[in-house]
């Protein structure tokens, strides 16, 4: 049969009438005082996108805050901004990532999960990606796990930690000799992931069955864990490679904390060894246990001088250590920044002047010589919420004289 070729005017073959149902009446929708009305919808799409906060539409348009965020969601609007960051923002930001969850921060900031993250990693608060897995380390690891090698030697010898191990074995889909036949993968690395970030065992177990694997009990997890060769040292006996190792370490004045891996022993464990052995007090460093160098008297006094004054990254720049080392140090001095020191009565009355008055949270830091983000956290919690404000130049005596 020879195909039919349909004119291009042609736009129904055949009709095809239906039972059409009579509508039913319309009736009558009832009032709710708080529903949105057309122009505060159209007023909200303007203020997103002017990339307003949500704090600062919600006063605008006279709304709570979580009202505000659920109709945006209902809108499906999405940030999409090429806004500078600000100092400000970049205060915040510093101050609550890590502590809150992200899309929560970004609300707050007006911009998108994936622009905070980005900004993060820009402001090094967030670690570097791991480096890649070599061919050497996967053949290792391989290898280690065709022939059983206790996990720790293994870690020891790529360099590797616990939780990198697992999750590798899983990308390559190997299954180490002695892996409990009852135990899937995810679980194993879990497990370990736990173990090597200082858990007790019976703490391990409740928060695994907590994430929905099955139940185990304190006996069988610490016998399996230790099958996979995970120790901590307890009640294992000390041999005398061992011994000669630690006193290899009080020998030279090398760090102490890179043996609880070697040997799979705790730190405690490390400590009653060297006593007994006599080996306590005889370490090159004051504290053999620190992977840096020790402090010196010189560097205390200048960290004492300069904590609070100088911003602490340059100063971790300039004495050569990192910011962690820093803020240890400086809590173990009993130091205490300077922009954490308590508000005096003016600086309060500043505060609930420069909210009435229209002056922005940076001036305001400015004049009060204070860090933004805490004085931001700081009016946060007595609840001035600024918002965004256009910037002028203010002093604390002008403030104070406004009133």
């Amino acid at each position: 049969m020879k195909p039919l070729d349909l004119g291009a005017d042609v736009v129904e073959l055949a009709a095809a009438p239906g039972p059409f149902t009579r509508p039913q009446p319309l009736r009558e929708m009832a009032y709710r005082a708080d529903a949105w009305t057309p122009a505060e919808t159209e007023r909200l799409r303007t203020l997103f996108l002017d990339d307003t906060a949500i704090a600062d539409m919600a006063l605008a348009l006279g709304r709570g805050r979580a009202a505000v965020a659920e109709r945006i969601a209902l809108l499906g609007l999405r940030r999409n901004s090429a806004r500078a960051w600000t100092e400000l923002d970049d205060g915040e930001l510093t101050r609550r990532y890590g502590g809150e969850p992200t899309a929560t921060i970004a609300s707050d900031l007006g911009r998108s999960c994936s622009a905070v993250y980005a900004r993060a990693r820009i402001l090094d608060l967030t670690e570097g990606n791991p480096p890649e897995w070599s061919p050497w380390e996967d053949a290792q690891l391989v290898e280690g796990y065709r022939r059983g090698v206790p996990l720790t030697q293994i870690a020891t010898l790529i360099g590797r930690p616990f939780g990198g191990l697992s999750s590798r074995a899983g990308t390559l889909g190997i299954v180490h000799a002695n892996h409990p036949p009852d135990w899937s993968a995810q679980e194993t690395a879990r497990a370990l992931e736990l173990a090597e970030a200082g858990h007790r065992y019976t703490a391990i177990v409740d928060m695994l069955a907590g994430e929905g694997f099955p139940p185990r009990t304190i006996r069988g997890f610490g016998l399996a864990i230790r099958k996979l060769g995970y120790g901590r040292g307890w009640g294992r006996a000390w041999t005398p490679e061992e011994d000669a190792l630690l006193q290899k370490a009080y020998g030279e004045g090398t760090s102490l904390t890179p043996l609880r891996r070697q040997l799979g022993r705790t730190s405690g464990s490390l400590r009653h060894r060297a006593e007994y052995l006599e080996l306590r007090g005889r370490h090159a460093n004051r504290n053999g246990w620190r992977v840096g160098p020790d402090w010196t008297d010189a560097e205390e006094t200048r960290l004492r001088a300069d904590y609070g004054r100088v911003p602490t990254k340059l100063l971790a720049a300039r004495m050569g250590r990192t910011k962690a080392a820093l803020t240890s140090r400086a809590s173990s001095l009993g130091l205490v920044h300077g922009y954490i020191r308590p508000f005096s009565d003016e600086e309060t009355r500043a505060l609930d002047i420069a909210f009435r008055t229209g002056v922005s949270i940076a001036d305001l830091a400015v004049a009060l010589d204070r860090k933004a983000m805490s004085l931001s956290k700081y009016a946060t919690n007595h609840g001035y919420q600024f918002g965004r404000r256009p910037r002028r130049t203010v002093t604390l005596e002008a403030l104070l004289a406004a009133a």
